[in-house]
């Protein structure tokens, strides 16, 4: 079988399932990384003695400004170079400096280890999305995507899980030393089974003009933030992606240090939540859009507004919820729907640039997202937290999360702005 795995355009063979389900393994392996802190963090707050505002950190813009800073010249190099090799030495870097954290004895040192995390990560994700939009054409790429992106729902729970777990029975430091290793060994195999596919191959030519040679990195930039669609995609994402990345930073001290939840009980019932609403919809989204979207292009962005809306009162019910048990139940809502901007924002980005932008045009989204989201969202919670302690005690964090509702409905707002200009984007229409 030829790396390219397809028989035409609309075809897709099996190994380009295979190269979306390794790449997803990737991505887990990225994802439970990034997402390891939040599970130990309070463990970790109470060994080092930090506040929540320096453990928002942690989970957010000490990791967030690097890995959106990096990801950048990354997806430069991958818009004109191997993104497999990429992608592999990315993978080593980032589970290097994760097995690094277990030996940090202050915030400092684990914020310093954070942010190499970071670095290797920024190589993870643009390359990716390039290399699935190659091995799958544009009516299947929602597919393709949504594939990949399961790796945030299994990377969470898996976190959540063996993080938990390890934590509990040998200490955190410990935890991270298990969970950075096996990345390494991953970044070594994709090497021999992954291959680097035509660039643009499953693509129509648009006007009857083949595909250009990538553009500099600063007119690649320019030409983001000049699509009108592209920008409010990003801004849609970015919203989401701070509400998502809050939830899933604080969930688990909200549920031990409000609602009475153990380590060892986040790590059993939490990450099997977590897990199986992530995956549920994270799939979901990419399978309904590309069905959809046949219809109506709007729905790239109707998906996830939708998904969004339906959240708040379930927010409402697990703030007000008596018991840990009760709690997860109405969490689980959210943690489904969370989920339902990122292959859709993902297919509209790659669609709607030619071949030779996508890494770049995937890296500029991630940056927005990323430094938005990420970056924002974990420190927003924890310093109204940290606000609201003398007042609140231990239930300052419900405060912080109960300040996240108005960010929903921003959020819902943004991606239904969002609906009317891919309505009449031209490239989406060709591509679909």
């Amino acid at each position: 079988m030829s790396a390219q795995g397809v028989a035409g355009r609309g075809t897709v063979g099996g190994y380009s399932y295979f190269v979306a389900i390794f790449l997803a393994l990737i991505y887990t392996l990225n994802f439970l990384d990034r997402q390891i802190i939040s599970i130990l963090a309070e463990p970790i707050r109470k060994d080092l003695n930090l506040t929540d505002t320096q453990l928002g950190m942690l989970g957010g813009i000490a990791f967030a400004a690097f890995y959106t800073t990096f990801g950048i010249p990354v997806a430069w190099m991958a818009d004109r170079g191997r993104r497999v090799w990429i992608i592999s030495g990315a993978c080593a870097l980032w589970s290097l400096f994760t097995a690094l954290c277990g030996t940090a004895t202050s915030f400092v040192q684990l914020a310093l280890y954070r942010m190499g995390v970071g670095v290797g990560e920024a190589g993870g994700s643009p390359p990716s999305y390039s290399l699935i939009s190659d091995y799958f054409p544009p009516e299947k790429r929602g597919t393709g995507l949504a594939l990949y992106s399961l790796g945030v729902p299994v990377g969470s729970m898996l976190g959540a899980f063996a993080a938990g777990r390890i934590a509990a029975a040998y200490g955190w430091q410990t935890a991270f030393f298990a969970l950075g290793v096996p990345g390494i060994i991953l970044a070594i195999v994709m090497l021999f089974v992954v291959k680097e596919p035509k660039r643009g191959g499953l693509d129509p030519h648009i006007d009857g003009k083949e595909h250009e040679p990538p553009p500099p990195i600063f007119t690649s930039v320019a030409a983001f933030f000049s699509n009108r669609t592209l920008v409010l995609t990003a801004v849609s994402s970015a919203l989401s992606a701070f509400v998502g990345y809050a939830a899933l930073s604080w969930n688990p001290p909200f549920l031990m240090r409000v609602k009475g939840m153990t380590l060892t009980q986040v790590a059993d019932f939490y990450a099997i939540m977590l897990g199986v609403t992530g995956i549920i919809g994270t799939f979901a989204a990419g399978w309904l859009v590309d069905k959809l979207a046949k219809r109506d292009r709007r729905w790239f962005a109707w998906v996830p507004a939708i998904g969004f809306a339906i959240t708040i009162p379930f927010w409402i019910l697990m703030l007000w919820a008596p018991t840990w048990q009760l709690a997860l139940v109405f969490m689980a809502v959210p943690a489904l729907l969370n989920t339902t901007y990122l292959a859709p924002a993902l297919t509209v980005v790659q669609n709607a640039v030619p071949p030779g932008q996508r890494t770049m045009a995937g890296a500029v989204l991630l940056f927005i997202l990323n430094i938005v989201g990420l970056g924002i969202g974990p420190v927003y919670v924890g310093r109204i937290s940290d606000a609201m302690k003398p007042e609140h005690g231990d239930n300052s964090l419900a405060v912080g999360f109960a300040w996240l509702i108005p960010i929903i409905v921003l959020t819902v707002v943004a991606h239904i702005v969002a609906s009317i200009s891919i309505a009449r984007d031209k490239r989406l229409a060709a591509a679909l």
